[in-house]
């Protein structure tokens, strides 16, 4: 019966609930291939065995393999705003790293949108924030997508590169922390929870237990993280998130960090826009030339 009213809400928000065998069943491509970048819906696997993840894949002309990315989008703890958020794509972002030649994909977590399902990245209350636990379940959610593109034939399966954005950033960084073998690079923009507490700028909910989170996640963290924010940045200032970088790397993390330009009237958003991922350009090329080349195909 609660399951049922969960599917109520969901479908009064405009969002859909999938039941457990058509979603795990209708996995992969759901249509063909749009526009400049090959523009793509999938569905791919997540955390909660009951729903599957919308997905938007973009890749370069071609057979492949090419290296993947997968793009972590930003979220929030307020119910409405969830269920009613687009579809994630970070376009600009995508095109830029399609020109590069990665393929990329942007799923949509648990609880999110037309993805719908439990919220598995809850926090808790503003004082007593569990963000270790929050970051975790959304490193789960990056995995469970990341995981099931690497077993196609036109992805390599070495040289995976995460970008995360806000509380996608923050499960980068979590991802990281469990030293993953098959990523070789992580790209952070603005990671952290908490941020606007109470829709205030510049308001963070318990940021000491950001900073103990983040030297958490930096522990057992050898996969390079390059760690990017907007000078006009609300939600995590340059300050906070220079103090958070170095809890990460204090703790034998690394990461590099680096305050970009400002974006906009919101530095926040900017991983979702053309403008910002021109500024963010730069940092973007040096963090992928560390990258080793592709293999030679065998004759």
């Amino acid at each position: 019966m609660q399951s049922l009213k969960a599917c109520f809400v969901l479908v009064v928000l405009g969002t859909v609930c999938i039941p457990n065998a058509r979603a795990q069943d209708r996995l992969g491509a759901q249509g063909a291939e749009t526009g400049q970048h090959r523009l793509q819906q999938w569905l791919v696997p997540s955390p909660a065995m009951d729903v599957a993840s919308r997905a938007r894949l973009f890749r370069p002309p071609g057979d492949g393999p090419f290296r993947l990315t997968v793009i972590a989008h930003a979220s929030t703890q307020n119910v409405l705003r969830r269920a009613q958020m687009p579809q994630p794509e970070y376009r600009a972002l995508a095109g830029w790293l399609v020109a590069r030649g990665f393929a990329v994909l942007v799923p949509e977590r648990p609880g999110h949108g037309g993805t719908g399902g439990r919220y598995l990245e809850d926090q808790g209350g503003c004082d007593e924030a569990d963000y270790a636990r929050s970051g975790r379940a959304t490193a789960d959610a990056i995995a469970a997508a990341a995981g099931f593109m690497r077993k196609q034939p036109f992805i390599r399966p070495d040289g995976m590169v995460i970008v995360g954005h806000s509380a996608g950033g923050w499960g980068a960084l979590a991802l990281a922390g469990e030293n993953p073998k098959d990523i070789s690079a992580i790209i952070a923009f603005a990671p952290g929870r908490g941020g606007h507490a109470n829709d205030q700028p510049n308001k963070v909910c318990a940021p000491h237990a950001l900073m103990a989170a983040a030297a958490e996640f930096g522990k057992a963290a050898r996969v390079p993280v390059t760690w990017l924010v907007a000078a006009n940045d609300t939600y995590f200032p340059p300050d906070l998130s220079r103090r958070m970088a170095d809890a990460f790397r204090g703790s034998a993390g690394k990461a590099s960090f680096h305050v970009l330009a400002a974006s906009g009237s919101e530095g926040h958003w900017l991983a979702e826009t053309e403008a910002g991922a021109k500024i963010a350009g730069p940092q973007l090329d040096r963090a992928l030339r560390t990258l080793a080349p592709p293999a030679a195909k065998k004759r």
